[in-house]
């Protein structure tokens, strides 16, 4: 508890300070030699990094493209711990990156989501059983007869201007190039099996540093949806769009790119979202800045849970 309250402190000073320094020497390599089988642990930036740091046992650290690899153990398993940066664009590219150089057998995401679903609050943790790239649009042409959309690939309601569009991804099993729209990209059903035994056991985190506490005991979800896209959201209008069109339960930035890499690697994934703000519909400001610890801490307690789960169900077969 005073490793997990340590992290929490070292995560808000980052959060505030938008840095920090590196967490271990780093050795910069070329090229990563392919080692054991491992189970990459990925985070968008340094908040959501420092507690899963603060738990591993790191036995190297390599730096890839930039970004610093940690190579060790986490509740028992061979992982790289690693962060994706933020939003679309780096998590695509530091994902395939990272299945480029090492044996990965698992991606698990981990980190801080706004909140759509009504029924979740501040500190709660979602794991989605599926997610969807859904800032990908059509901008349609407004004419005398209302919005018209150059094509349409969902369907989805559009919100305002904007229709929802698929994502293009290869066709499997059928030759090269041959390319389909598909929104929703499935979490690893065993993964997701594993998720809903283990969650219950799993205690939850009610105050970040400088005693910002929430008044409820935040609790972990799974199964439901969730969506992603290049773009923070902090309006209540469209946050309600989000909620009645995907029922998603939270948004974040940087899920549905490793979904994509994921499924056209055919690597299995899941992700752990911890509900920093409501996106929009806090009564007051937006809450991320104040409880992005608190998220961020929780959505690592679950990811550690399910990693020990994980060894724990491997070891008894």
């Amino acid at each position: 508890m005073l490793r997990l309250a340590s992290a929490l402190l070292v995560g808000a000073v980052c959060w505030v300070a938008a840095a920090c320094a590196p967490l271990a020497p780093s050795t910069t390599v070329a090229a990563v030699p392919r080692d054991i089988p491992r189970i990459a642990v990925m985070v968008a930036f340094d908040l959501e990094l420092v507690p899963l740091r603060a738990a591993m046992q790191v036995a190297e650290t390599r730096v890839v493209n930039g970004r610093t690899h940690y190579v060790g153990s986490l509740a028992g398993q061979p992982i790289v711990l690693l962060q994706s940066g933020y939003s679309i664009v780096n998590a695509a590219m530091t994902t395939q990156a990272l299945l480029d150089r090492y044996d990965i057998r698992y991606i698990v995401f981990s980190g801080i989501a706004g909140g759509v679903n009504p029924s979740l609050r501040v500190g709660d943790v979602a794991v989605p059983a599926q997610w969807g790239n859904y800032q990908e649009n059509v901008f349609a042409k407004q004419t005398a007869r209302g919005w018209e959309p150059a094509r349409v690939t969902t369907e989805f309601a559009n919100f305002g201007m904007m229709y929802p569009q698929g994502t293009s991804v290869t066709v499997r099993g059928a030759p090269a190039d041959s390319l389909v729209r598909r929104f929703w990209f499935p979490v690893d059903s065993a993964g997701l099996v594993l998720a809903r035994r283990a969650m219950p056991d799993v205690t939850l985190e009610r105050c970040a540093a400088r005693n910002r506490c929430v008044s409820h005991n935040p609790r972990i979800v799974v199964g439901g949806n969730g969506v992603a896209g290049p773009t923070f959201v902090d309006n209540a209008a469209y946050r309600e769009w989000v909620w009645g069109t995907f029922r998603a339960d939270v948004l974040d930035m940087e899920s549905s790119a490793v979904a994509v890499v994921a499924y056209e690697n055919r690597v299995p994934y899941i992700v752990f979202r911890g509900i920093s703000d409501l996106a929009g519909g806090d009564a007051g400001g937006n809450s991320a800045r104040g409880f992005g610890p608190l998220a961020a801490a929780n959505a690592a307690k679950a990811t550690i849970a399910w990693l020990d789960a994980l060894g724990r169900a491997e070891r008894s077969r």
